[in-house]
């Protein structure tokens, strides 16, 4: 199988379902292999010091209104749910807290997911993990030792699952994307490792396809310059498109690693080389 990709749709929909579908189809349409969402349960993930907290946006002046206005409940996830049937791609989400996975239970995706923030909050591994579903696992702000704690758990549980190395800044500057802990990664834990970008622009996500990322997660918009924390740090469908096309490019290009003679290379082997060029 190839590279799986993701288009991480999380809170871009900014609580509006007609533009969460227009996501949806231009991820299918652009070749994606799955859609994702997030989903919290705002008293268990903030603190009421913290959703008090004044904050501007379209829903309100605090935090806990800007916080609820772009979380998806129920009816929103159903229509989700019905609506990538109907079109044909895989979704999921990454839950912030137990009772946001076991809401997500009931849908029955093929697929998990940790989100870096919540990678050190063991009982909700331990649920995930119980479900036996393939989790990726996103490792950003975390060290080795925290990781290795997660692992344990999957293992533990006989769970599959792959890691997806992550740096969580938004947007992610080149220096900060340490490409390298790709192999890090794979070789501390021995199992696949995808990537999970918020940089601009294509270039680091087709590097980490180079260096043999399992998957490729990233944010996607229709439009960066929209309302909301992630939308810097998206790619817009156009551009999503062309990481996909150049994603399956790398793919056939990086080949199987068996030095060969192609046929084609026959007869310019004859023409251009001279029997007398190898002397002993």
């Amino acid at each position: 199988m190839g590279v799986f990709v993701i288009g991480e749709i999380g809170i871009n929909h900014n609580g509006e379902m007609e533009l969460c579908k227009k996501l949806i189809l231009g991820a299918k349409e652009a070749g994606a292999d799955a859609v994702k969402f997030q989903k919290r349960s705002l008293d268990r993930v903030y603190s009421q010091e913290d959703l008090d907290r004044p904050r501007e946006s379209p829903w309100g002046a605090t935090n806990r209104e800007q916080k609820k206005g772009l979380e998806f409940e129920k009816p929103q996830f159903d229509e989700i749910h019905a609506y990538c049937k109907k079109i044909g791609i895989e979704w999921f989400a990454s839950a912030w807290d137990l009772e946001s996975q076991k809401f997500l239970e009931q849908y029955e995706t093929k697929y998990n997911k940790i989100a870096s923030p919540r990678i050190t909050h063991l009982p909700l591994l331990e649920k995930v993990a119980e479900e036996g579903k393939y989790t990726f696992i996103s490792t950003g702000m975390s060290t080795l030792d925290e990781i290795k704690m997660a692992v344990d758990i999957f293992r533990k549980k006989d769970c599959p699952f792959e890691l997806m190395h992550c740096t969580s800044t938004y947007p992610m500057p080149p220096e900060q994307a340490n490409l390298r802990c790709i192999e890090t990664l794979r070789r501390e834990f021995a199992c696949k490792v995808g990537y999970s970008g918020h940089e601009t622009g294509l270039q680091i996500s087709l590097a980490a396809v180079a260096l043999g990322a399992s998957s490729l997660e990233r944010h996607i918009t229709l439009d960066r310059a929209m309302y909301g924390s992630d939308q810097a740090a998206s790619v817009e469908l156009a551009g999503f498109k062309r990481l996909i096309r150049d994603i399956r490019v790398i793919e056939v290009a990086l080949g199987d690693g068996e030095k060969r003679i192609w046929d084609e290379e026959y007869p310019i082997r004859k023409k251009l080389r001279r029997d007398d060029d190898i002397t002993v």
